[in-house]
């Protein structure tokens, strides 16, 4: 019997006009090309408007003499020096407020959640009565009530209420006695420093051994060791007195000495972080109620308190859900700082305005403070994507 054999039929190659693969490439390259060409365009056309309108696109007017007072600059200037110097101090009073204010709201915030899902029901629904508030309301309009209705009703200076501290409280800002370092307190704060810097790497070190060995490390005692010794030797190579006790004083028409908040810094602080509390504490009161039930109830039936099964089980799996939402309100509170202008709190956006008013260079002050905000959010993602990256659960 005759075999038959069927003749392989070679497929042809698809041509190039059909193949997907290539088609995509083609499409993404042509895109590129059309998107750049806008922007080329765009830009050399917003070149010539400006150099029709005499206007300067440079940033060397940031050399120049700024002209102008800044109140209660947090670092040293005055208007003798350049719109660069300006524009610096501004950008600090940005970072004092919005990094107190992310620590202020992140506390208060899961305070609040907490009080939310409490079991007592006077505290959940006061709680509640907050959240649904602050969330409800503009954050200009809350501004202007704390600025001109709660601190615009604050007493004189000699009438100051005085609270254990002490502390005094007027309209010209609250006064907080406050340490200060001394002269001979420059080596406690160098061995202040180099011991946190030490007990952060033995505090990997061993946390990493830890992982890998399955041995108790004592991680946490360890490197909390450190940093106590290193402050006790501070405190023998400074003399025993490192720091002091600066305590405010009437003189005058003002007190002196001390730690001052102005009115605008403390209004901005108070409005920014209780706002900003309302969201976080939705945020993180859905993180905890994310966590499987079965997971409270196991716990409770190893015997574990509440506080141990909030720290020990709840927390940790809830900061899974909870950090990334957590970094778009960091992101808002940063971005809403801007709203100091308001009130006449010299931040980066106020100070950027009256540099374009005395400087008569909108274009790059705008530019600047558009990075500004820009590598500030850029900066908070980042950290907080790195953290966030580090607590997810590993999958094999």
């Amino acid at each position: 019997m005759a075999s038959t054999q069927t003749p392989l039929v070679q497929k042809s190659s698809i041509p190039f006009y059909r193949d997907e693969r290539i088609l995509k490439i083609i499409a993404q390259v042509v895109s590129t090309v059309v998107i750049g060409g806008f922007i080329f365009l765009a830009v050399i056309n917003f070149r010539n408007a400006a150099n029709a309108r005499g206007l300067t696109l440079t940033f060397d007017f940031l050399k120049e003499s700024a002209g102008f007072p800044i109140s209660n600059p947090p670092i040293d200037y005055d208007p003798t020096m350049t719109f660069g110097r300006a524009f610096f101090v501004g950008l600090v009073n940005t970072l004092l407020v919005s990094v107190t204010g992310i620590f202020a709201a992140t506390i208060l915030g899961t305070l609040v959640a907490l009080a939310r899902l409490s079991s007592n029901w006077l505290l959940s629904h006061i709680a509640l009565s907050y959240i649904e508030f602050f969330r409800n309301i503009p954050l200009l309009v809350l501004l202007f009530i704390v600025y001109f209705v709660v601190f615009g009703n604050l007493p004189v200076v000699k009438e100051s209420i005085v609270w254990p501290g002490p502390i005094y409280i007027n309209k010209r800002g609250f006064y907080l006695t406050w340490p200060q370092l001394t002269e001979s307190g420059t080596p406690f704060v160098i061995m202040l420093s180099i011991g946190f810097v030490v007990a952060l790497v033995v505090y990997f070190l061993l946390r990493r051994r830890r992982e890998i060995s399955g041995q108790d490390t004592y991680y946490l005692p360890v490197s909390l060791g450190i940093v106590i010794l290193s402050g006790l030797l501070g405190w023998v190579f400074s003399g025993g007195t490192p720091f002091q006790l600066s305590t405010p004083v009437l003189e005058g028409f003002n007190f002196s000495g001390g730690l001052r908040f102005t009115p605008e810094f403390a209004g901005m602080l108070l409005a920014l972080s209780t706002y900003t509390a309302a969201f976080i504490a939705e945020v993180v009161r859905a993180g905890i109620q994310a966590v499987d039930r079965g997971q409270l109830e196991a716990a409770r039936a190893v015997g574990l308190t509440t506080m141990q099964v909030l720290s020990l089980i709840i927390m940790p799996q809830a900061l899974r859900i909870i950090i990334p939402p957590m970094i778009s309100q960091y992101l808002n509170l940063t971005k809403n700082s801007s709203l100091a202008l308001a009130i006449g709190f010299q931040e980066v956006f106020s100070v950027g305005k009256i540099v374009i008013n005395q400087a008569g260079r909108a274009v790059p002050v705008f530019g600047l403070i558009m990075l500004t905000y820009l590598v500030l959010s850029l900066l908070t993602s980042m950290v907080l994507n790195l953290f966030n990256r580090r607590i997810q659960l590993v999958t094999r």
